[in-house]
Order: C-alpha cells, then structure tokens, then sequence
C-alpha cells in the first residue's frame, strides 16, 4: 500500500452505518499524527451527521491496532514542549470524543490491539473479538504512559484490573480480554464480520433519539464524563512523560531491538 492512501477510511452504507477503518497496515496501524488527526476530525463529522446512525470500527490489514508509531513519537519527542502538548492533546481528544459519542458504536478486533487501540476499544460500546486477537497496555515497556486512556480503561474493565495490566505491559487473549470486560464477545476470525453485523442490526431496531438518551443518561449517571480540565491534565502528563530520558532510552531501546537499560537479567 502506498504513503499517499489515507490513514483513516469512512464509508456509511444506505442505513446510516458508518464503518470507520484504520488504514496504515504496513505498520499494523499503528497511530501517527495523521492518523489522530484523521479519526479526530472523522468521529466529530459523523457525530454532526444526522444520518448516521450507528459507527463500526476495524482495522485494515493483519491487525486492529499496534499502539502508536514509535519512530514516530521518537521524532515527536524530540519536537519543543508546545508540539508535544499537542500531540497529546489531539490524541486525549481523538478518544474523548469517541467514548462521549452519543452514537452507538461497535469496534471488531482482530489481530494485535495494544496501546492506545485498547483505549479505542475502552471507549466503544459493544466490542467483538476475534479469537485470534491479542492485547496489551504496553506504554510503561517504552517509558511512557497510557495516561490519556486510562479513564476508558477503568470504566470498561475496572481500576484493580487496569493497575494489574497498565502497570506490567502483559499482553493478554482474546478470552481474558472477554473475562475483564474489555470485550464483550469472541469469536472465530472468518465470523468477525458477520457477528459485527448482527449487532449492528440489533442496534438498527432501536430508536435513535432513545439510544442517545440511553447513553447520555448512563454518562451523567455514572461519572463517565471527562471534562475539559481534566483532559487538559492527562494531555499535559503524556506530553511531559515522552520527553523525560526514561522515554528516551525506552524508544532507542525499540529501535535497537534490546532491553531498555532498567531491566537486568543477572
């Protein structure tokens, strides 16, 4: 696939479904700064778009989602403290504004989701799995943090679980992603899509000013909601982590395919 296809593809069919695909398969669509950019501005259309009435989120290529571009966010890194702010705040706001959409969606994952992609999935609100699919929350390995989305991270599987997982970088199956909560059901990788789609028609039965109050309800009931102050918090954390020495010597550590420094086999 050439440089020049878009990192995020939209379609919406007949029936107001709008499929959301993430398209940078060459590096497992692992997110870059186009990429954020590109779903950002893509969820708030569709969120204006009246005719949309439910969102589906996959992946093209092997995988769902590999977290972010690290040779990317080495350069980012490297960039002043005001570019990296932004950075962090487009990528706080690119999953805010998904968890905080009073549109249904559906996320199908198949493959790798680590990162930030669990974060994506966190802040669906039906996720189907393949069952080859794999997890991790794997910033800390790289001397960063999941900090922008850890608040969807709790709330889909709970802060004991995300303080067990967000804290060793564990990758996890699709089983014990279903048995946390962080998908909702798993099943063989050639009936990915047609399970998506029977919830998706499940969801098409229902009316869509309800399902909007029906989640709006559940956010101003249970504390869901992350206001402006607080995201601006968990963007300026993300930003100052990834330009600490720690950061430094994880991502060189990717890039030169060692153990970062801290970890000693003696």
């Amino acid at each position: 696939m050439s440089d020049d296809q878009p990192s995020v593809l939209c379609d919406i069919d007949h029936r107001g479904v709008a499929t959301v695909t993430l398209n940078r398969p060459q590096v497992n669509n692992a997110y870059n700064g186009d990429m954020v950019v590109n779903l950002l501005n893509g969820i708030r259309e569709l969120g204006r778009n009246d005719d949309v009435r439910a969102i589906v989120l996959k992946g093209n290529g092997k995988h769902f989602q590999a977290g972010a571009d690290l040779a990317w966010l080495n350069e980012v890194r490297q960039g002043s403290p005001e570019e990296n702010l932004q950075v962090s705040e487009r990528t706080t706001d690119a999953v805010r504004e998904l968890d905080q959409l009073m549109k249904p969606t559906v996320a199908l994952v198949h493959g790798a989701c680590f990162g930030g992609g669990t974060g994506i999935i966190a802040a669906c609100d039906v996720v189907i799995a393949s069952d080859d699919a794999m997890f991790s929350i794997a910033e800390v390995r790289w001397g960063l943090h999941a900090g922008p989305i850890i608040p969807q991270l709790a709330a889909a599987i709970g802060p004991r679980q995300v303080r067990r997982y967000a804290i060793t970088a564990e990758r996890f199956d699709a089983a014990t992603a279903e048995k946390l909560g962080l998908v909702h059901s798993v099943c063989a990788r050639d009936e990915l899509e047609a399970t998506g789609a029977r919830v998706v028609d499940s969801i098409m039965m229902n009316g869509p000013g309800a399902v909007a109050a029906t989640k709006r309800i559940l956010f101003e009931t249970s504390g869901l909601y992350i206001d402006d102050e607080l995201a601006a918090h968990l963007a300026a954390g993300h930003s100052g982590q990834r330009q600490t020495d720690e950061a430094s010597e994880g991502l060189l550590s990717f890039a030169e395919k060692r153990n970062a420094s801290w970890y000693s086999t003696a």
